[in-house]
């Protein structure tokens, strides 16, 4: 093989790669097990395309994650240019987090979000189990946890304080 060619890279590839890339606010998870990375393209000339959905409209980490994501391609040196964009067109929800970002977030001490509620109330809130052990004789403190997408409760079983990941 000439010098000059570059090894195919191909979605699949990149999507390993960005495996590597940790949620800021939540480190033992990545970007692809929380389920916003929405869309990877490469062309013909292996530049790569990927676009990002945030948790949430006004995430604080969102241009980290860019800079985070850019920053992991461009050491790939089969890979051309690489740009990052961020939409809206489609729309993240928790459903979109892998089993293996499930067990991410618990072992992280965050309660996972129940999947495939499609509504948001406080009674979906309320029923968190502890990520701790497991009991759901939990009480919601309060739907507005340290950042946007969590919420505060406590155990009664194991007498601990946790947050919850909000299913959305």
């Amino acid at each position: 093989m000439d010098k000059t060619t570059k090894q195919k890279i191909s979605k699949d590839d990149v999507y390993s790669f960005l495996k590597e890339v940790k949620d800021p606010e939540i480190p033992p998870i990545s970007i692809v097990d929380l389920g916003i990375v929405t869309n990877v393209d490469v062309d013909t000339q292996q530049n790569v395309h990927v676009v990002l959905t945030p948790t949430f409209a006004g995430c604080p980490a969102l241009k980290i994650m860019e800079d985070l994501v850019k920053e992991r391609l461009e050491k790939e040196p089969n890979i051309g240019n690489v740009t990052v964009e961020t939409s809206f067109e489609v729309t993240w929800t928790t459903d979109l987090i892998s089993e293996e970002g499930r067990e991410a977030l618990l072992k992280h001490g965050l309660a996972p979000p129940k999947q495939n509620v499609g509504y948001m109330e406080l009674d979906v809130l309320s029923d968190t189990a502890c990520p701790f052990c497991g009991s759901r004789n939990t009480d919601l403190k309060s739907p507005f946890g340290p950042t946007l997408c969590r919420s505060l409760h406590y155990c009664k079983n194991c007498l601990q304080a946790f947050e919850g990941f909000k299913p959305v």
